[in-house]
């Protein structure tokens, strides 16, 4: 069955097509059909205008007419629609400074950054492989189009992108193109940091991370970016959860939390990663009852893949943390019987730092079995706790 992303194309082709125009389905969806691997990010260029594109369809969105996109929503899926360009320098490494449309594909294909990115497919199936991408698949080899100091310097994030695609294929990087990443590689500090972090995520979350980060290290891109990137530290490690890689990233930095603001991760990223660190060191350090209710299943389980990747032996498996947690007699504080209003009313003292206290000690309490969840048992703990202090 064909995807409706790519059913929709082929019908945005036959029109474009109709009206007298060529169009091609090209970039990542080309390689990714050529390697049998499902990809519905289904992108269109054609030797059409956009002003043309405009006028062959009813329904359209302009997204960057201005660099010759046009999302089509006439076939049942919005598809983006590019015309040929070619582009001119790029002064700060990162956008052309101009673009100019042209009525060539193979002018538009030798912009591309990698020859398996650079190939189109017709809306009946047939190759256009001008740079001999299929070959350079067949091989596992990326390799950049034409020559490889200008594709890295037109834009520098390129060198990353040649990493991640290493680490997600399991590809080697041609030997002329890696030389230039190495000679390039003090550039990726032109490129915005959010640009970098999000090629980083999808490094870590490649099925072939340490591959990735190797090449990190061997490109010396590692001596540009924040961290330690040390590849000897990633060959057990395997997560198709960013979140759960940058955690064991910054577990290998030393457990350093500034990391994530270096990166600009998101606010739940940062309280997932100190949540899972926190995690860690308690089940090294022997887990708490307190602990164990503190920490959802998926951080305990984070915790304990961390001491495999890590080669730390612990005493207690995953599951026999969970069946412990499961018998706790409370699993979250809200569930405790007693709140803040009930100590005010069995204390004269004011509001304070003491309820906190007080309430925390009684988790622990009736976590540790000392009594039982109940507000009158409580409460004569609470006077008991109340004297002793």
């Amino acid at each position: 069955m064909i995807p409706q992303q790519w059913q929709a194309a082929k019908e945005v082709i036959k029109k474009i097509e109709h009206a007298g125009f060529e169009a091609f389905i090209v970039g990542g969806a080309v390689r990714d059909y050529y390697l049998q691997k499902e990809n519905n990010d289904v992108d269109i260029a054609t030797s059409a205008l956009p002003e043309e594109i405009q006028t062959i369809f009813s329904h359209t969105i302009d997204v960057g007419i201005a660099h010759g996109t046009v999302i089509v929503l006439d076939c049942g899926e919005p598809i983006e629609v590019t015309t040929y360009r070619t582009e001119s320098t790029y002064s700060d490494h990162r956008r052309p400074d101009t673009v100019e449309f042209v009525r060539n594909l193979q002018e538009d294909l030798k912009r591309r950054d990698f020859t398996m990115n650079a190939m189109a497919l017709s809306q009946t199936g047939e190759y256009i492989d001008y740079y001999n991408g299929r070959q350079h698949i067949d091989s596992k080899v990326i390799c950049a189009v034409g020559e490889p100091d200008q594709r890295f310097e037109e834009d520098a994030l390129r060198m990353l992108r040649a990493v991640r695609f290493a680490a997600q294929l399991h590809f080697s990087i041609e030997e002329n193109t890696f030389e230039a990443i190495r000679q390039n590689a003090a550039s990726i500090e032109y490129v915005a940091i959010e640009r970098i972090q999000v090629e980083l995520s999808k490094i870590l979350i490649s099925a072939h991370a340490a591959f990735g980060i190797e090449y990190l290290e061997k490109t010396t891109l590692s001596n540009f970016l924040y961290g330690d990137f040390t590849s000897s530290e990633w060959t057990q490690f395997y997560s198709e959860d960013r979140q759960v890689g940058w955690a064991y990233f910054c577990l290998v930095n030393g457990s350093d939390l500034t990391l994530l603001t270096k990166y600009r991760c998101s606010n739940k990223d940062k309280l997932f990663v100190k949540t899972v660190l926190d995690a860690y060191e308690s089940l090294l350090g022997g887990m708490s009852q307190v602990d164990l209710m503190r920490f959802d299943p998926i951080i305990l389980k984070t915790a304990c893949q961390f001491s495999i990747w890590r080669n730390r032996k612990l005493e207690v498996s995953y599951e026999e943390l969970v069946a412990r947690k499961n018998t706790l007699p409370i699993q979250h504080v809200h569930e405790l019987a007693i709140t803040g209003k009930d100590l005010l009313e069995w204390s004269p003292k004011k509001r304070g730092s003491w309820i906190k206290q007080t309430l925390d000690a009684a988790v622990e309490a009736v976590l540790n079995g000392k009594v039982q969840n109940d507000k009158q048992r409580l409460k004569e703990w609470f006077y008991a706790f109340h004297d002793e202090g």
